[in-house]
Formats: C-alpha cells, sequence, structure tokens
C-alpha cells in the first residue's frame, strides 16, 4: 500500500443564522387536521345494552396518534382531547 491519506470531517460554517434560526423553528413545528365534519359520538344504534361512547372514525384517530408518537393509550387520549380542545371541535 502506498502512502497514508489523513481524513478531516467536513466543517460547516453557519453564515446565515437567522435562516438557520427559522429553519430550527419549523423542524419542531406539528400541524395536525381534523375534519370539522367528523363524527366523534356516533348515533344510537337502536339495540339492547350500552350505547358505543366514540366512533369508529375517533378511535382510528385516537390508535393512529398513539402509534405516531409512541405514547400509551390514556396519555394519547388526554393528547387528543387537547387537540381538540385547541381546534375548537
Amino acid at each position: 500500500m502506498g502512502g497514508t491519506s489523513s481524513w478531516a470531517p467536513t466543517r460547516y460554517r453557519t453564515t446565515n443564522w437567522s435562516a438557520y434560526n427559522e429553519a430550527l423553528r419549523r423542524r419542531g413545528s406539528l400541524t395536525v387536521w381534523f375534519d370539522p365534519d367528523m363524527v366523534w359520538r356516533p348515533p344510537p344504534t337502536g339495540k339492547r345494552g350500552r350505547q358505543p361512547s366514540f366512533s369508529d372514525a375517533a378511535i382510528q384517530t385516537c390508535l393512529t396518534m398513539k402509534v405516531l408518537f409512541g405514547m400509551p393509550l390514556r396519555q394519547t387520549t388526554g393528547f387528543v382531547e387537547s387537540l381538540l380542545r385547541l381546534a375548537g371541535l
């Protein structure tokens, strides 16, 4: 083997700090869209027994958030409730 070469990592220097700070702020942004026409409480079934508390779409939404953020179910329920309150739904 011939000569040895030394490898040095590339150094990056930030020159535009305002754009860099804005990019970091956008990276932490979270946007969640809820369909205002989505039915959260299902209509009565007319059958005997306890009626369902939440629609299938509401349950699917909560389970998606649970898997997406890796939260326990009760924490996910509180998270979704607070998002709905913030959205005014």
